[in-house]
C-alpha cells in the first residue's frame, strides 16, 4: 500500500483542524491524504438495547468522512483524498493505520489560560505506540498560524513559514529524528532551530559520599555551555551537509528542556520531539519533555518514534 498522510477524524473541532493541517502537509509532501474514522462498538448489553437517536448517529457517522473529504478536495484542488471507516478499539485501529502512513495527525483541544491543552487518552496512547511520527494539532489551528505575519502585521498564509523547532538530546542524537526535522524544514523552506537544554548538576565535591580522582576534576558549570554547544554543532554537521539549503541555528541553553521548548514553540510552525520505542503494550511510552511540549506548545507538535 502506498504511504499516505493520515488523519484520525471524529467530527470534533480539533479533528477538523487536524484534517486541514494534514491536507496542507499532504500537498507539501506530494502524498495522498487518508481520513480514518474509527467506530468503537458498544458493549453487548448496550448494543442490544434500542437507543434514542442511534439511527441518526449512525447516518452522521457514515456521512461525516465523505463530507469532510469533499470539502478538503475543494480547498486543495488536485489533492487525492480517501476515506476509511473502521470498527474496533480506536488506539489499535489508528496505530494500525499509522503502519502505512508517512505521518499521522490527531487533534487536541485547548483548556485556555495557563492550563495548556488536553491530549485525550486515545491521543496519548497513539502517540506512545504508533510506528510513524504523530502530529498533534490544536483546535482552531489555521494555515496563517504557520506563517509569519505580513509587513502590515496581518496574519497571512502567503508569507514564509515560521521556524521548525527541534528538541535534541546531544547525548544520543537520533538519525530518524534529525532526518524528519531537517526534511520537514526543507519542504517548508523554513529555518530550523535546534535546541538542547540542560539542568546543571551539583559538582561532585558537594555530593555526600562522592569521590573522584584529583587528576580528573568535574566539569564546571562555566565549561558546560561551550562543551554542549560544540557537541550540538558536531551532531548537526552531517545533516547540514545533506540539507545545505536549510537555514540552521542551534542553541545549547541552561534550563528545563520542556520549558525551553515550550517557549521556543510560541514562534514556531512545528515543534519536533522524539520518543524511544518501547515494546510493552502497557505503561508510559513518553518522556517528560515530550509530555510537557504536547500539553503546552501552542504550535503543532510532531512526536517521532526512534530506537
Amino acid at each position: 500500500m502506498p504511504r499516505t498522510v493520515t488523519v484520525g477524524l471524529d467530527g470534533s473541532a480539533e479533528s477538523r483542524a487536524a484534517a486541514e493541517w494534514a491536507a496542507r502537509e499532504a500537498v507539501l509532501r506530494g502524498l495522498p491524504l487518508r481520513l480514518v474514522q474509527v467506530w468503537e462498538p458498544l458493549p453487548d448489553p448496550l448494543a442490544q438495547a434500542p437507543l434514542l437517536g442511534a439511527e441518526a448517529e449512525q447516518e452522521w457517522t457514515e456521512r461525516a468522512p465523505s463530507e469532510s473529504a469533499a470539502g478538503l478536495r475543494l480547498r486543495h484542488p488536485g489533492l487525492e483524498v480517501s476515506t476509511e471507516q473502521r470498527t474496533g478499539d480506536p488506539v489499535d485501529e489508528l496505530c494500525e493505520a499509522a503502519g502505512t502512513s508517512e505521518l499521522l495527525a490527531l487533534g487536541s483541544r485547548g483548556l485556555g489560560g495557563l492550563h495548556g491543552f488536553l491530549v485525550g487518552s486515545v491521543g496519548m496512547a497513539v502517540v506512545g505506540h504508533a510506528g510513524c511520527p504523530v502530529v498533534m494539532v490544536r483546535a482552531g489551528e489555521q494555515a496563517a498560524d504557520e506563517h509569519l505575519a505580513d509587513p502590515a502585521g496581518i496574519p497571512s498564509a502567503a508569507t514564509p513559514f515560521r521556524p521548525v523547532v527541534l528538541g535534541l538530546d546531544i547525548t544520543a542524537p537520533n538519525a530518524s529524528l534529525l532526518d524528519f526535522a531537517f526534511g520537514t524544514a526543507a519542504l517548508r523552506g523554513a529555518p530550523l532551530r535546534v535546541v538542547y537544554a540542560w539542568v546543571p548538576q551539583p559538582p561532585p565535591s558537594y555530593t555526600p559520599g562522592y569521590a573522584y580522582e584529583a587528576e580528573t576534576p568535574p566539569v564546571t558549570e562555566e565549561a558546560l555551555e561551550p562543551r554542549n554547544a560544540f557537541m550540538l554543532g558536531r551532531a548537526l554537521e552531517p545533516w547540514r551537509k545533506s540539507f545545505p539549503d536549510v537555514d540552521v541555528a542551534e542553541a545549547a541553553v541552561e534550563g528545563s528542556a520542556g520549558s525551553v521548548l515550550v517557549d521556543a514553540s510560541r514562534d514556531a510552525s512545528l515543534v519536533v520531539v522524539g520518543r524511544r520505542v518501547r515494546k510493552a503494550r502497557l505503561g508510559a511510552h513518553l518522556g517528560h519533555v515530550a509530555h510537557a511540549v504536547l500539553h503546552h506548545s501552542p504550535a503543532p507538535v510532531a512526536v517521532v518514534p526512534h530506537s
